[in-house]
């Protein structure tokens, strides 16, 4: 018996993006490598790829991210 069941059905109102598939899903269908989530809505879901742009950018501006000295460029 195994001590840990593999969970196929998400809670009701859980929603993911899935990568691979490029689709939005409620409940995990697709293994958690390939999505994004949960999410506490289907809109916020269908924005994920967007969001994800959004916070990249936001890292990638980041000075508190960036060890480089002042006017150096990173390597």
């Amino acid at each position: 018996m195994a001590l840990f069941k593999k969970r196929t059905v998400g809670k009701a109102g859980e929603w993911y993006y899935c990568l691979e598939h490029k689709k939005v899903e409620e409940g995990p269908e697709c293994p958690a490598k390939n999505r994004f989530g949960p999410y506490t809505s289907r809109a916020e879901a269908q924005h994920a790829m967007e969001t994800a742009r959004e916070r990249n950018l936001e890292w990638e501006t980041d000075p508190k991210w960036h060890d480089a000295a002042p006017g150096r460029a990173d390597d």
